[in-house]
């Protein structure tokens, strides 16, 4: 089978991505050819090893030819760009639909296609529908926050689902969500577990005195770990508010690490700042590897979303051994159970807070990280989910 991918963010950097990049390499392996369309700002970008790749070329920090005169939009943010959908006038707008509609057309020529996968209920798939292919859309969750967000690009999300075979959804909130934005559509939503990759995820364990030098950062006896975008439904500024309680009650004893980009970066670091939080670093984006060993050394991660439609750092945080502290939102529900994390209410500090500590002061900790690396290993593992993705195509 020959399957082209659309998505609106680069391979790396978003959870999309990280998705479109995790399907295409285990439909791969099943023997299926896969070409991706997606947006990049760098010639130097990453892909997938196998892919056809058909970049959309925008204009960052670096000369492209015949690249926009503007980044790619986002949702909320991306590592490598701040521009969002909503910030596109109707030229930008109409520029960036004429750009991918020529490079989906010629993937469509070249590569021809059985089917089609759209990632998000969004522009890119209503460009999908105009191929007369047959398609089937993920929703991810941020491309329905944009739908409730303003009423300005309704009407491709709208045509984009009425046209699809199917729309998969990702979580049980997410597919209530859809049901409820698209009710002409309702039937076509089938639900489907979003998977990590076991090779680039796997309980890693490398002492903190020898990993947390390599950041510049002194360890301290327990470290505590957020990765994500620094966004205001991440719910990050809840969890420097955590960190004030839990650096109060037991001081020069908890490093707190953030790994990730997002538009509220120099907010947060403010708030870091004004709450004299001593053993809070913010490290921007990293790359695999680095994660790996964050996670795999971590004694816990914390997801503190105030939305979250599925939550695959949750995922790759446990299949790494690492126990997760995460609110009851979203889809994070549905991945977190008491043998290998903890639910808190959103937005509710203390409730973090204490979470953390329980979860520092456990005396079975080497049993809870076995836990949760094979609850995700055989929950959440690509390999396994990905049979159900292809008799979907196939239908």
């Amino acid at each position: 089978m020959r399957v082209l991918m659309i998505n609106h963010f680069p391979i790396a950097g978003s959870g999309s991505g990280t998705y479109t990049r995790n399907i295409a390499v285990h439909l791969m392996k099943k023997g299926h050819e896969v070409c991706i369309v997606m947006p990049e700002n760098t010639v130097h970008f990453n892909g997938v090893p196998g892919a056809v790749i058909y970049p959309v070329f925008f204009s960052y920090d670096e000369p492209i030819r015949d690249a926009l005169p503007f980044n790619f939009p986002c949702f909320t943010t991306h590592p490598r760009s701040l521009t969002t959908f909503f910030d596109l006038d109707d030229g930008q707008f109409e520029a960036y639909l004429n750009a991918f509609r020529q490079t989906i057309a010629k993937a469509v020529k070249e590569f021809r296609p059985d089917v089609i996968h759209g990632q998000h209920v969004w522009v890119l798939s209503w460009l999908a529908r105009e191929t007369g292919l047959p398609y089937v859309i993920t929703a991810h969750g941020t491309d329905l926050m944009g739908y409730q967000k303003t009423s300005r690009f309704r009407k491709y999300a709208d045509e984009a689902a009425a046209g699809a075979k199917h729309i998969i959804t990702i979580s049980n909130d997410n597919d209530a969500l859809v049901r409820e934005l698209f009710p002409a559509s309702a039937d076509k939503a089938v639900f489907m577990r979003n998977g990590y990759d076991p090779e680039r995820f796997f309980p890693e364990r490398v002492p903190q005195e020898r990993l947390l030098p390599s950041f510049d950062i002194n360890p301290l006896k327990k470290l505590v770990l957020f990765t994500g975008k620094l966004t205001y439904f991440k719910g990050v500024d809840i969890l420097l508010e955590a960190a004030r309680l839990y650096e109060g009650e037991r001081p020069g004893e908890i490093v707190t690490i953030l790994a990730g980009e997002g538009e509220l970066s120099a907010q947060l670091k403010k708030q870091a700042r004004d709450y004299k939080l001593q053993n809070v670093h913010f490290l921007g984006f990293l790359d695999i590897s680095e994660l790996r060993n964050l996670y795999s050394s971590a004694d816990v991660s914390i997801v503190p979303s105030r939305r979250e439609p599925f939550g695959l750092v949750a995922v790759e945080a446990l299949a790494c051994g690492c126990p997760v502290v995460a609110t009851n939102q979203g889809g994070l529900p549905d991945i977190i159970n008491s043998d290998v994390g903890t639910l808190v209410d959103v937005d509710d500090a203390f409730g973090l807070s204490s979470a953390i500590l329980k979860e520092l002061s456990r005396d079975d900790v080497e049993q809870r990280r076995k836990n949760a690396a094979k609850y995700a290993f055989d929950t959440y593992a690509q390999d396994s989910l990905i049979g159900s993705l292809v008799e979907l195509f196939k239908s």
